[in-house]
């Protein structure tokens, strides 16, 4: 572990998200040269705020980098049977490379029997299980889910040590907590999963070398859930009382005692759009044997 830093500093994920995207123009621009094009196509159902914010920043990234890009937006009522048709299309248009399918879909759309459908060659925000299993595997060509992806990341970019660290995750979703878990585990972490029935939480989180929060409860992670000099990586993204953004962690009051923290905004969720991005150019690649 590396905590020789200063107590309590700041880690943003902008220089984070900014490298990675430095990375992918030189990538797409070698692309286009031989004349391969990315493309992500977004799929929304409705027009949700937190979609919509999603679908701008993702939009944007992509510019920078050079990846096209198509919406696809749908009415709230569509039918199960034509958003399958939707999925098969963009499965079969030879020019998209990846597709980002907006979650939670409405309720009279069964997840459970559209995730089968979108092609886990393309899907790159791991919608299909096939994607799920290979996080599970270690097994390099999937693509795991963003946010998960940019956890680890930012812990890499700020020379944070993971093989043998105890890592604390507290949340146990599909969306973070169990992939987050996996990929940690297969950067030789041991990694313990905490939940809402995980008896002691505060004690066994604040053994850990590095906590991640992933519980979606506003400033839940205080004091007692961190030992000094713990690194902490804040997933949530809440409304606090007053009407601000906050996360998962109670920052204000734990910056004395970590050595590293993410804020929120600013930190996990500015790093997903270039992940994404990341996952876009990897597929585009390997649909084009590069």
């Amino acid at each position: 572990m590396n905590n020789t830093t200063t107590k309590g500093q700041i880690i943003k994920g902008k220089p984070v998200a900014d490298k990675i995207s430095q990375e992918l123009i030189n990538e797409v621009n070698n692309l286009v040269k031989e004349g391969i094009n990315p493309k992500l196509a977004v799929v929304r159902v409705g027009s949700r705020p937190d979609d919509l914010a999603y679908e701008r920043g993702a939009l944007k990234r992509c510019q920078t980098i050079g990846i096209e890009t198509e919406v696809v937006e749908l009415p709230e009522n569509i039918s199960q049977e034509e958003y399958i048709n939707v999925i098969h299309k963009l499965n079969d248009d030879k020019k998209v490379n990846g597709i980002l399918a907006f979650r939670p879909l409405p309720k009279h759309l069964n997840e459970d029997e559209i995730k089968y459908h979108i092609d886990p060659k393309k899907d790159v925000d791991c919608f299909n299980p096939i994607n799920t299993a290979k996080i599970v595997e270690n097994d390099k060509s999937g693509f795991p889910p963003c946010t998960p992806t940019a956890v680890v990341e930012i812990l890499k970019h700020y020379d944070i040590g993971l093989s043998g660290a105890n890592i604390a995750v507290l949340g146990r979703s599909m969306v973070v907590g169990k992939p987050v878990s996996m990929l940690l585990l297969n950067e030789n972490a041991t990694v313990t999963i905490c939940h809402s029935r995980t008896k002691n939480l505060p004690e066994i989180s604040s053994k850990a070398d590095i906590v991640v929060a992933a519980v979606g409860k506003a400033k839940m992670v205080t004091a007692n859930y961190v030992k000094d000099g713990a690194v902490v990586i804040d997933v949530g993204i809440n409304v606090d009382n007053n009407g601000n953004l906050c996360g998962d962690v109670d920052t204000e009051n734990l910056l004395e005692k970590v050595s590293m923290i993410t804020p929120v905004p600013g930190g996990v969720g500015s790093v997903t759009t270039s992940i994404l991005a990341s996952h876009v150019v990897k597929a585009c690649k390997l649909q084009n044997n590069k």
